[in-house]
């Protein structure tokens, strides 16, 4: 029996495709020399893992001054870089607080720019418990983040199910007990949450 149904956020929720407004902001061909040439990822990864959102980002940018305005678009943007939310997800979400079900988010996501987000997209403020890697200064997949969860909230690792697009991820929980879902699609997980009689067929569209 699922006795918690745990989210990530970005591209389960929320779309994170940063490439994509930098297409609109900079160009195609600006935007792609400056993904070539400046690890954007890495420098998400260490404000997930807890650096400071702002401090962070304009420290990188004064390091980096061939990029340095483009790095700040980052810090000046973020509520219109992390969108738009995937409205399937959000309604399965919905569903399933509807229905009874603990809900929680277990996502890499900065301690400052969360808060953005939450006002942004309210659906965020659903949740039962949300562990934010920047919060906890964890990250996934590192099995502590996993494991702090655990010892937070209390249940069994196999009473909880996982949904994640990161396949790195979705195996760190696998090997903690939890049960898991690879996200490809929200018809996928609204399948899986068929499958397990957390929602019916109508309560998953």
């Amino acid at each position: 029996m699922i006795s918690a149904v745990i989210f990530d956020i970005g591209n389960v929720l929320i779309r994170w495709h940063p490439e994509t407004w930098y297409d609109k902001a900079v160009g195609p061909d600006r935007r792609a020399a400056f993904f070539d040439a400046f690890d954007f990822h890495a420098l998400m990864e260490r404000i997930d893992a807890g650096g400071h959102f702002t401090g962070t980002i304009e420290a990188v940018a004064r390091d980096t001054p061939d990029w340095q305005a483009e790095i700040l678009m980052l810090r000046d943007n973020w509520c219109d870089i992390a969108q738009p939310a995937i409205p399937r997800s959000v309604r399965l979400l919905r569903a399933l607080k509807a229905r009874g079900h603990q809900v929680f988010a277990l996502s890499n996501f900065g301690a400052q720019n969360y808060p953005q987000t939450v006002a942004q997209f309210p659906f965020l403020e659903l949740f039962d418990r949300s562990y934010i890697s920047g919060e906890m200064g964890l990250i996934k997949p590192d099995p502590a983040i996993y494991a702090a969860l655990e010892a937070d909230c209390g249940l069994a690792p196999e009473t909880l199910l996982f949904a994640d697009d990161r396949a790195e991820n979705i195996g760190a929980a696998r090997a903690r007990g939890w049960q898991t879902h690879l996200f490809e699609t929200p018809r996928g997980w609204a399948d899986c949450l068929i499958r397990h009689s957390l929602l019916t067929k109508e309560e998953a569209t």
